[in-house]
């Protein structure tokens, strides 16, 4: 008879006693939990998976966001300047509405980088300058460029913006005089500032209209009591290889072409006394082309001044028929920009005004030209010759 393990354990005598089995499964309590929490982790997995909501259930909030706005961008700044020289000492890239023009000086050769504003056409117009201080309103006449000069009855810009009393004109008219034109100011601030601070008064200042704010400097040279006159850029005879600048006044192109350009160039600052020639040996030897040019500043009350660098110029023959101020140079102080030279080209300027009661020089802004005439000035007058503006040796001109 078989024995189950039951009746082995039960006492003797007794049957045992019928138990209940239950189910039970084949993993504890503890495992269970886990199953179910992974199968709810499969189910959220799944969702994420297969359902469209990238975000996979997860809460979400929706803002509007506005996009920041973008300062605007500084133009570069410029490079480093040689005070000497008014020469940018590194290669520079061009900002918009820049450009750098080589300038070579047709008697001496040296050349000049410089940095001008452009408009990106030939025709449309720079920024307007706006109008400086101690100008005329009644002077001014609105053009397409900005305001330009211009005479009202017998009022005249040669006459309101002239440097020296009427005293100091009186007296020149029996003192031998001296008149000094310094060209090429405006491009390269220092060198211009120091022409403005170290050079008398009675030194007229001729300033290129290519800075990049030449008003402002022309405001501060008026300030210090200097005459101004606005250099234009003419064609020289090697253009465009020895290239003026934009905008330069062609012997090639039309009167109105000119006329033109004339304006573009007027309208960048305002109270100078007349125009003269910025490099140009075709331009001022071509009849038609400067006798449209002095035909125009005549009637808008400028002087006229031909540097002398073109002994072919006929703008003094213009300038006689119109019966306008003109004055030209007798010689370039500088033409050898050595100390020595220029204190040679000082003392002929000094006997042709004692010979013939005036005598004119022309220079430009170079440090040892400021230097050399600034410290010459200081003892001029002790010699009994007069230094006098550009416009006084004109008045004078005519009178004698």
């Amino acid at each position: 008879m078989a024995v189950s393990a039951d009746d082995l354990s039960a006492p003797l005598g007794q049957k045992p006693a019928q138990v209940k089995r239950r189910f039970r499964l084949p993993f504890t309590g503890t495992q269970a939990a886990a199953t179910a929490l992974g199968l709810l982790m499969v189910g959220f997995a799944g969702v994420a998976v297969f359902h469209k909501d990238p975000m996979g259930g997860e809460p979400v909030a929706r803002v509007a966001i506005k996009a920041p706005e973008t300062a605007p961008q500084k133009p570069p700044s410029p490079p480093p300047v040689d005070v000497k020289h008014g020469m940018p000492d590194v290669a520079r890239i061009d900002a918009p509405g820049q450009k750098t023009i080589t300038i070579i000086d047709g008697s001496s050769g040296a050349r000049q980088n410089v940095v001008v504003a452009t408009d990106g056409s030939e025709g449309a117009a720079p920024d307007a300058a706006p109008v400086m201080t101690g100008i005329d309103q009644k002077l001014l006449e609105q053009s397409r460029y900005g305001m330009v000069p211009i005479a009202v009855g017998g009022l005249k810009p040669v006459n309101v913006y002239a440097a020296g009393s009427e005293a100091e004109r009186t007296k020149a008219i029996r003192t031998p005089s001296i008149a000094i034109v310094i060209g090429g100011l405006g491009v390269g601030a220092a060198k211009t500032i120091e022409a403005i601070t170290k050079l008398p008064p009675a030194v007229t200042l001729a300033f290129t209209p290519y800075g990049s704010d030449p008003s402002k400097l022309v405001e501060r040279a008026r300030a210090q009591r200097h005459e101004i006159l606005l250099q234009l850029p003419l064609e020289p005879f090697d253009y465009p290889d020895n290239d003026p600048g934009p905008q330069t006044l062609l012997a090639s192109a039309t009167p109105e072409q000119n006329i033109d350009r004339m304006m573009w160039h007027m309208s960048r600052f305002q109270g100078y006394v007349g125009i003269g020639n910025f490099m140009g040996a075709r331009f001022i030897a071509t009849d038609a082309a400067m006798q449209a040019v002095a035909k125009e500043a005549n009637k808008r009350g400028l002087a006229l001044f031909d540097d002398g660098s073109s002994s072919r110029s006929v703008a003094p023959a213009a300038a006689e028929a119109l019966g306008m101020p003109f004055a030209r140079a007798d010689l370039t102080i500088d033409a050898a920009p050595n100390s020595a030279e220029i204190d040679k080209a000082l003392a002929k300027l000094e006997g042709l005004a004692k010979e013939r009661g005036l005598a004119v020089g022309a220079a430009s802004s170079l440090p040892i030209s400021i230097e050399k005439i600034s410290t010459w000035a200081k003892a001029l007058e002790s010699r009994g010759i007069m230094l006098v503006p550009l416009t006084t040796a004109m008045l004078k001109s005519k009178s004698s």
